[in-house]
């Protein structure tokens, strides 16, 4: 019996498909098809895949053509597959030809001729959707980077009341519109202005049907956050915060494995998210305090791990300048029925960025900077039983929560990572933080 094998990731099942793996059946008796992963897609790049593994699988199995269907998981994968199955005939499209030749000295190589004309990555492009960003903050830069390598994505303009701290590759794309016109030219905006603008600025957009990602967090206030979350229900539109950490894939398996016990119950949370600022500070910098940058990111696994529902907590802030109610450095401590968190941010104060999840079996220790981790422990009693992951982070979250904000648009269900009572729990410390509710000061 001579066996054959191809690989893909048969998106958006079309002609070309059929075409590619009607021919490769006539090669031998038996044909085998490997489709890739999401995770594996995303290791290498192919981002945003618009169905799901188990869809794509049946897609291809309903056509009835291949006798056997496996799973693409990892690099390398093909020569274990070819030993494994006792593979005759590699073969993948011509427009591949060249990349798989290396695997001649397993088994025979053939490209096979490619469809014209027909594309799932076409498809995926097929109605981009136009982003706009607005505003100022230090790293927009890689907003835009991450931006052109999403498939369905395009950047068409930033709308900026400075660009003072923009690199000359970006400034391209600033527009010289008023932010309200600027919003004509999109179909959804992603928000990075000051905090303080951002409840006007996403009442705006979705006033006029815009979707919106914003820098977390999303208002100062947990009414108007609420508020904005029932627009954009209203409205038909997407309202997503932005925390590129949640879609890290590390910190996604850390909080899996958490969730499913690895290390018990989980009875502590250590967080800590800290640096250092240029000692000749501007407005801007004084505008994103260290809660509001910090804070989101460092409160996320509390939340998403212990929930919202916290018995007591209480704030210690040190202002470098209290007229300008600037933390240097905030400690928010919460108490919760069973468990206790711990939460450190500080913009002129440094300390060891690491993350700590404390259970009743074991604990999971995250290096600094944990928030872009690709690396993890869980670490316990017995230490010949720690378990080491290693994650690759592309674009440090930034791409994969594009792909899922273009991801929710199309399917026009919010499918974010992060849920709304998360983003309205973020808002409610800050309020108490500008109320100075359960809140302690010092100077230094």
């Amino acid at each position: 019996m001579k066996k054959v094998i191809t690989y893909g990731t048969f998106d958006l099942l079309h002609f070309g498909h059929v075409n590619v793996l009607q021919n490769a059946k006539k090669l031998g008796d038996y044909l085998i098809v490997g489709i890739t992963s999401d995770d594996f897609d995303k290791r290498r790049g192919k981002l945003n895949v618009k169905q799901s593994l188990s869809e794509r699988i049946d897609a291809v199995k309903k056509l009835g053509i291949a006798d056997e269907i496996i799973v693409e998981e990892y690099e390398g994968q093909k020569i274990d597959d070819i030993k494994k199955y006792d593979v005759d005939i590699f073969t993948v499209g011509s427009d591949w030809v060249g990349k798989f030749d290396y695997l001649n000295e397993f088994c025979k190589v053939m490209y096979l001729p490619r469809t014209e004309g027909i594309s799932s990555t076409q498809q995926r492009n097929a109605n981009s959707l136009r982003l706009g960003i607005v505003g100022e903050v230090s790293y927009i830069h890689k907003y835009v980077a991450e931006s052109k390598v999403v498939n369905g994505l395009e950047l068409v303009g930033i709308c900026a009341k400075s660009t003072r701290n923009f690199p000359d590759e970006i400034l391209s794309f600033v527009s010289e519109k008023a932010y309200e016109d600027f919003l004509d030219d999109v179909d959804a905006v992603y928000v990075a202005s000051q905090p303080k603008y951002h409840f006007e600025q996403i009442s705006l957009a979705l006033k006029k049907g815009k979707h919106v990602l914003c820098e977390s967090p999303i208002a100062l206030t947990q009414q108007q956050c609420t508020q904005l979350f029932d627009l954009a229900k209203q409205r038909g539109c997407i309202l997503m915060e932005s925390i590129k950490t949640a879609y890290s894939v590390a910190y996604s398996r850390l909080l899996l494995l958490a969730k499913m016990g690895e290390i018990g119950d989980v009875v502590s949370i250590d967080a800590t998210c800290t640096s250092l600022m240029d000692k000749k500070q501007n407005q801007l910098d004084y505008e994103w305090k260290s809660l509001y940058a910090w804070g989101p990111t460092a409160m996320l696994p509390v939340f998403q791990l212990l929930g919202t529902n916290f018995v007591h907590k209480n704030i210690a802030t040190a202002y470098i300048d209290k007229k300008q109610k600037f933390d240097a450095f905030t400690n928010v401590n919460f108490i919760y029925k069973n468990a206790v968190a711990n939460v450190k941010v500080g913009k002129g104060v440094k300390s060891e960025g690491e993350l700590i999840i404390s259970g009743t079996k074991g604990y999971i220790y995250v290096p600094a900077p944990w928030w872009k981790t690709d690396y993890f422990e869980i670490r316990y009693e017995d230490s010949s039983k720690n378990k080491r992951f290693f994650y690759q982070l592309e674009g440090e979250g930034i791409r994969h929560q594009f792909v899922t904000f273009v991801k929710s648009i199309e399917l026009g269900l919010n499918v974010s990572y992060i849920d709304n009572e998360i983003s309205q729990a973020i808002a409610g410390i800050v309020q108490d933080f500008e109320d100075k509710k359960d809140l302690y000061t010092i100077e230094i």
